[in-house]
Order: structure tokens, then sequence, then C-alpha cells
């Protein structure tokens, strides 16, 4: 058993570096990621901050848990994009003729993820900062921010990994990013529910983005967090779980 754990993390950290050398040779991609948030947040806050009323002083703190959400949601497409290439380009049929644990293949996709995503979102927290954004959480509210952002990213990964897979072109791989993209705009993100119409306001208060993005707003605002961090937890893992679970029946089904 301990040799199959020394194989299994041997073969996940070639995998991995072999995904975060695409990354490093292709930075071009974190910064697509990355610009677009900040774009949002810098019209959000300085064009139309003055008119939206989400009861606090500075804009900003409302607004940085939504712009994150949007941050991951577009840098999963990228794990869809490079997954969908090695299905394309038989990379994964080749590492199967080598003794490779297979499953390692996809954890490295998902891992290179976690990181690109954490740069990305590091960046976007930085910019805040200099805009404004001021917290008032200790450690262990960030750790839980940390926690909630991780299954959050982990969960979109899967759904990638879903699209990268059984894609049948680049752009059936990376379509599957718009809608969840444009969740946030019926949340809570941008501004109160108070404020919407009876019915949107009904779907955004029990979409999965409302639940997270309060339980973050609150956590990096020191305030009461509620049932909202359990709300974002169980969405987050019933995501990941469901997704996890179609992303290898179709690995299986069409790659092994």
């Amino acid at each position: 058993m301990e040799m199959i754990k020394k194989h299994f993390f041997s073969d996940m950290s070639v995998m991995l570096g072999r995904s975060m050398r695409h990354i490093l040779r292709s930075m071009d991609t974190i910064i697509t990621v990355t610009i677009m948030p900040i774009a949002f947040m810098l019209l959000f806050v300085y064009v139309f901050g003055g008119a939206i009323q989400a009861g606090t002083e500075n804009y900003v703190n409302y607004l940085l848990p939504g712009i994150i959400l949007i941050a991951i949601a577009s840098g999963v497409t990228y794990t869809a994009y490079r997954l969908f290439n090695d299905v394309q380009k038989g990379i994964f049929q080749r590492f199967h003729s080598m003794p490779i644990a297979r499953s390692t293949m996809l954890w490295g996709h998902v891992l290179t993820s976690l990181i690109s995503n954490a740069i990305s979102v590091s960046v976007i927290i930085l910019v805040a900062l200099i805009m404004g954004f001021r917290s008032s959480a200790g450690v262990l509210s960030w750790l839980a921010v940390a926690g909630i952002l991780i299954l959050f990213t982990l969960a979109l990964t899967w759904v990638a990994a879903i699209a990268g897979l059984s894609a049948k072109s680049v752009d059936g791989a990376t379509a599957f990013s718009y809608p969840i993209i444009f969740l946030p705009f019926i949340s809570s993100a941008f501004v109160p529910t108070e404020s919407m119409p009876p019915v949107v306001r009904a779907f955004a208060e029990n979409q999965p983005v409302t639940s997270i993005v309060e339980a973050v707003r609150s956590l990096l605002m020191g305030q009461p967090v509620g049932n909202d961090i359990w709300g974002a937890i169980i969405w987050c893992i019933a995501i990941l779980v469901v997704a996890y679970l179609i992303a290898m029946r179709v690995y299986k089904h069409k790659v092994v």
C-alpha cells in the first residue's frame, strides 16, 4: 500500500509539472483571466458604484466576492481547453502505454487549475486593496474564505473536465463557462437581492452563487455568517461530487 501511494504521488507530481509548464509558457492565460474581472471591478466601482445602493461605504468591499467568483469561472475554462487538446492529440492514449496511474492525468489538470486560479485571485485582491478594499477578518475567517474558494474552484474544475473530455470542438469545450460567468449577475454579487423584481429575486436567493458570495462577504467583513456558510459548502460539495463522478465516467468511457 505504501508503495502504491508513493507511486501515485510521484506520477501526480509529474502530471502537475507538465500542466504547470503549459501555464508558465503561456502566462497570457492567467493575464486574460485576471483582466476581465478587474475591468468589471473598475467599471462597477468607479462608474456605477455611486448609483448602486449596497449598504456599504466602500462598494469594492461589497463587490469583491462576486468578482472573485467570476475570475474562477473564467479560469476553469482553460482546464476544459487543455483537456480537449490532450484528447484530440491522443496524449492520454500515449500516457496509458506507460506505467502511470491513470487518474493522475486528470488530477494534474485539476491541481493546475487550483494553482492558476489562486494566482488570479491573489492579483485581484491586491488590486482591490489598491482601490480601497479593507477587511476586518481574522486568520480563521481568511482560512474559511480560502476553503470555500478552493471547494468552488474544484467543483467548477470538474465541471470543466466534463466539457473538455466530451466536447467535439474547442467552442463546445469552453461554452459551458458562459452561463456560470453570468450567474453572479443574477445574485447578490453586485446589488442586494431586495432591490430585484420578485421572480428574479426568488431565483437569485436560491442559486448557489448567492450563498457563496454572502458567506465570503460576511467572513471578509468580520460579520456573522449565519446559514450562508453551510449553504455555500453544501452547494460546492454537491456540485463537486456530481461533477467528479460524471467526469470520471466520461473519462473511462471515452479515453481509457
